[in-house]
């Protein structure tokens, strides 16, 4: 069909006119103006439509009326937070029985071995399990009460889920132990909970447990039920200790024998005691209420529940360590809408596999994930023809991203990444990211690459995992979206780092049903994060965005996370380092998106020379300096140190650049104090700091 008589058809104005018209038009005119017709009717009918937004997202908070800047989302009516999202569901006892209804009995937890299919407990089989437990801890003399704590030291798996609903239908709170928290934290724990009673998966941890028995560190332990199989060495130390060993099989039969009816807790009761890894000494034991874990729940369902309501059919993998509040959250949502939960085999190696094999619809990730996914994908992108492929299909993508379409059918899906998606099952439709801050640039991608619903959270343990949110539709990064509907956060002054709230900056300050009740005997630690008038201070420095949206900015203490969520306190690793015969002054740094950290040392110029003398170098104190083997062997002393005065490996220096001025007042680098100027130390080591991270592979 020619243009002038496109052009004239699309002037036509009404049908009589249209019809004296065809009546002039050539058969092959007409032919042509019906195969238009038809291919514009296909693709109106099938083209891409963009998620609706639940709110204005050019404004996703809005001012607390009274609340001196105070922000709440734009997805509320009025001031009042978000507590409770179904009337029936308020606790986390309530939210499985709901489960159960929903579900109708269908798959509730699956685990698989190597090479075979996952298998599953329904709902009824679960909840007839925990009642078993729960009545086992009751025969065992313990009460059905809040005050009462129950360990449990396991990786995550399908008995894990059950112990812990267990405890749920009789009061009981169950305090996640776990291994990363290294054998002092975990006997401190013990202690500190009063713990009696202990959970393991393996026989190993239970033998961990019965040497700080025999050792006198923790007398009140007089139980450990073990999960797995076990020889009978290990039940004969427990026997020689004095402590009960007891399988969880026949725990649940002692329970079956002895069944009670379950004593649920109210909402303003404890759920779980949250020990946080901290940053110098032992461990804090968040204390996080049923009330605070449902109000969080509630609110990322509020934020989700008309782009993607969650379903029975819905199928979630569990791999994050159910010993944090990440996790249990994620797994409360899904308990409550009766989806399934498969747990992967316990070895983070073999993930993929189990993806492939579960086919999950709901994957959380950590940036750390994320970074490994988006390296992947890259280094098999292995020329210059597939790397264009890729930039431009991702690019393609993107532009939809900005349109608010999210897709996996698009012909880039169907010619670049369906094998990115075929490789976590090929059936993802949620995703969360949160723990640790991730790239703009790999989050921008993963989005593109995965074409699925894909949020970025922020929060801590304190405020019971969440605090803000992504709101569907805005697929832009770089910030960590609105307050989620269960709280409202405001920024306060920190003046000693000219962050000023007046200017849309400061310290994030949470406040809402889902902040913690405080740390587990530990008043004055509960004064530092708590303040009279109920405000949970971060440490994290925000700032407002135009939309409404926040932006984490900066740390107010010099304690930082690294990607993979562990905290780093620099200054303890310092003095560590400092030891060392050649270091006159180091400044260890890391960065949120990283793995790993990084340092800047200044050798001692008195002690280098014969340092390096006995190490058999040579050379003036500039050559010293920038001879490439005598950083190494500096590296080498201060890793020595770091190990034998315990520091764990992602405490560890992986890298050093040497500098050869000492950090002064004089240079800025020092306060008046003589304590180290951190944020001027970044800036001015900047182009070392970006290149060790250029170089280092770890």
């Amino acid at each position: 069909m020619q243009a002038n008589e496109l052009l004239r058809y699309f002037r036509m104005p009404d049908l009589v006119d249209f019809r004296q018209y065809i009546r002039t038009v050539p058969s092959h005119t007409l032919m042509g103006f019906g195969a238009f017709a038809a291919f514009t009717t296909f693709w109106y009918a099938t083209r891409p439509k963009p998620v609706k937004p639940p709110c204005d997202l050019s404004m996703q908070s809005v001012e607390v009326a009274g609340g001196k800047g105070a922000r709440r989302s734009a997805l509320l009516s009025n001031d009042e937070p978000l507590v409770y999202f179904y009337d029936d569901v308020r606790t986390l006892y309530e939210g499985f029985q709901r489960g159960i209804l929903v579900s109708n009995n269908g798959p509730c937890l699956g685990s698989r071995k190597p090479d075979k299919p996952y298998e599953w407990l329904s709902y009824k089989e679960v909840a007839d399990l925990s009642e078993c437990v729960g009545s086992a801890l009751l025969q065992k003399g313990f009460k059905a009460s809040s005050d009462q704590f129950i360990g449990i030291f396991s990786q995550n798996r399908p008995e894990w889920v059950i112990i812990e609903l267990g405890c749920f239908a009789f009061s009981m709170v169950p305090v996640p132990l776990y291994d990363t928290l290294g054998t002092e934290a975990i006997t401190y724990i013990v202690n500190k909970a009063e713990l009696s009673l202990v959970f393991v998966d393996k026989p190993e941890k239970a033998k961990l447990l019965l040497e700080g028995v025999e050792n006198k560190l923790t007398p009140g332990l007089k139980t450990i039920v073990i999960m797995e199989d076990s020889s009978s060495d290990v039940f004969e130390q427990g026997k020689k200790l004095g402590v009960e060993m007891m399988t969880l099989k026949a725990f649940q039969d002692l329970g079956r024998a002895h069944r009670q009816k379950p004593r649920p807790p109210k909402p303003e009761d404890l759920a779980v005691i949250c020990f946080t890894s901290g940053t110098t000494g032992n461990p804090k034991g968040a204390l996080i209420t049923h009330r605070n874990i449902i109000s969080d729940c509630s609110a990322f369902v509020k934020v989700t529940e008309k782009v993607l309501p969650l379903k029975p059919s819905d199928t979630h993998i569990s791999y994050l360590p159910l010993a944090h509040m990440y996790e249990q959250m994620m797994q409360c949502v899904m308990l409550c809408h009766g989806a399934k939960i498969g747990f992967f085999q316990g070895d983070i190696r073999l993930l993929m596999d189990d993806l492939k094999v579960l086919q999950p619809t709901v994957f959380p990730v950590v940036p750390r994930l994320l970074n490994r996914m988006f390296d992947r994908i890259f280094s098999q992108a292995n020329s210059t023809v597939k790397r264009w492929m890729l930039d431009f299909a991702s690019k393609r993508k993107e532009a939809e991203l900005r349109s608010g379409i999210v897709r996996n059918n698009s012909l880039w899906d169907k010619l670049i990444f369906k094998k990115i998606q075929s490789s976590l099952g090929g059936k993802v439709r949620l995703m969360v990211t949160g723990a640790a801050p991730v790239s703009a640039t790999v989050l921008t991608f993963l989005r593109a690459a995965l074409g699925c619903q894909f949020y970025e959270g922020y929060g801590q343990t304190e405020c019971t995992a969440g605090c803000c949110l992504t709101l569907p539709g805005d697929w832009t990064a770089g910030h960590v979206g609105a307050p989620m509907p269960c709280n409202s956060i405001k920024l306060v002054d920190v003046e000693e780092m000219n962050y000023m709230a007046a200017k849309g900056e400061g310290e994030v300050c949470i406040k809402g049903p889902n902040v913690f009740q405080g740390y587990l005997k530990d008043p004055s630690k509960t004064a530092e994060a708590l303040d009279k008038d109920g405000w949970l201070h971060t440490g994290d420095i925000g700032k407002w965005l135009p939309n409404g949206t926040l932006k984490i900015i900066d740390r107010k203490k010099h304690i930082f996370k690294l990607a993979q969520g562990e905290y780093i306190a620099p200054e303890k690793i310092e003095n560590i380092y400092m030891r060392s015969e050649p270091v006159a002054q180091v400044f260890v740094y890391g960065e949120s998106l990283q793995a790993f950290l990084v340092g800047i040392v200044v050798p001692d110029a008195e002690a280098l020379s014969s340092w390096a003398k006995k190490k058999g170098f040579s050379g003036s104190f500039d050559e010293l300096c920038r001879n490439k083997d005598v950083s190494k062997a500096i590296l080498d002393d201060m890793v020595r140190l770091g190990k034998e005065s315990g520091l764990k490996t992602f405490e560890q220096v992986k890298g050093i650049a040497l500098h050869k001025e000492l950090f002064s007042v004089e240079n800025g680098l020092l306060t008046p104090t003589m304590k180290a100027k951190r944020p001027e130390l970044r800036k001015y080591f900047r182009s070392q700091i970006d290149e060790l991270y250029a170089t280092i592979r770890v």
